[in-house]
């Protein structure tokens, strides 16, 4: 790589520092053929149940030159949401990432603040950035830009800090220095596999999304099959559980943004206001979370469905 290519990667980096992203790492946008065969196996077996919106757009989830013409550059980027206490009610519970303000604004800002800043400081440089929101496989970018492995639950695990992290992307027209992937550290640990109430993880690095809780509680619009009784463990949005269990996350750190703190109300809830939780009530406590995404009466049948 010539010597401006990597005065533009340093540059990138710095941005993402000073912005706040815990990691950056850099791949070179191709398409990715192992992550292509591997997502099409999960697709013909089933495994996102009813979220059709996974077998679209096939091409552009693992091509990010069919997403972004002219695309060069893949920039990955972790951001630290791990919170300095749970909300860990004897009834209900409620996923880490859901505590305070819906990650997708409050990460997007500074996505576009980063466009702001490549522009300033390298030039002309066109690209789109990605908070979850489109076609792109964010974990694979992560782990093929340096930043950590899949784990046996699928989600990315860094070595230094676990894997309490949001991702995001920048895919840039931009031709930078790639990074090195790292290796997979799980090793023969199995816990996240032992410690699923509902078995979903069916196979190393494989989840069967039609049992998994996030699924169930977010996803999936139709009822919670009866047969989940008694395996909620009292999730009513999202699960932790991988995470809890995962050796890695033992250096989890406390994450520094304001807007990820659980919210008050949210904090004072009790189990008899969440069996009388109102829409009112609602709105007004997930109004700006992520937790909007299950809707009112989604959230009222996970709660009536994790006491049975």
């Amino acid at each position: 790589m010539n010597a401006i290519t990597q005065k533009h990667s340093k540059i990138v980096k710095d941005i993402a520092l000073n912005l706040g992203f815990d990691f950056c790492g850099i791949s070179k946008a191709q398409r990715l053929e192992k992550e292509e065969k591997h997502l099409d196996n999960w697709l013909s077996n089933g495994y996102h149940g009813s979220m059709g919106w996974m077998e679209n757009h096939f091409d552009k989830r693992v091509d990010p030159t069919k997403l972004v013409p002219g695309a060069k550059s893949v920039v990955s980027l972790l951001f630290n949401y791990f919170p300095e206490e749970n909300y860990d009610d004897s009834l209900i519970k409620i996923s880490k990432y859901a505590y305070g303000s819906d990650y997708h604004y409050v990460i997007k800002d500074k996505m576009k603040t980063f466009m702001q800043l490549i522009s300033e400081n390298i030039g002309d440089v066109d690209g789109r950035v990605f908070v979850d929101s489109a076609p792109v496989l964010d974990r694979a970018w992560a782990a093929k830009s340096g930043l950590g492995w899949i784990g046996k639950n699928s989600l990315l695990i860094t070595k230094q800090k676990g894997s309490y992290y949001f991702i995001a992307e920048l895919i840039l027209d931009l031709e930078l220095v790639p990074d090195q992937p790292t290796s997979d550290h799980c090793g023969t640990c199995t816990a996240c596999i032992d410690a699923c109430p509902t078995d979903a993880i069916i196979a190393d690095r494989v989840v069967d999304s039609t049992k998994c809780i996030s699924y169930l509680t977010i996803e999936l619009r139709d009822n919670i099959p009866p047969s989940f009784k008694g395996n909620m463990e009292g999730w009513a949005f999202g699960c932790d559980i991988c995470q809890d269990v995962c050796p890695w996350n033992r250096f989890a750190s406390q994450h520094q943004t304001p807007d990820f703190e659980i919210k008050n109300e949210l904090k004072e809830m009790h189990a008899n206001e969440w069996q009388e939780l109102t829409e009112e009530v609602f709105k007004d406590i997930f109004k700006k979370s992520a937790v909007k995404r299950a809707g009112y009466l989604k959230l009222k049948e996970n709660i009536n469905f994790c006491k049975q």
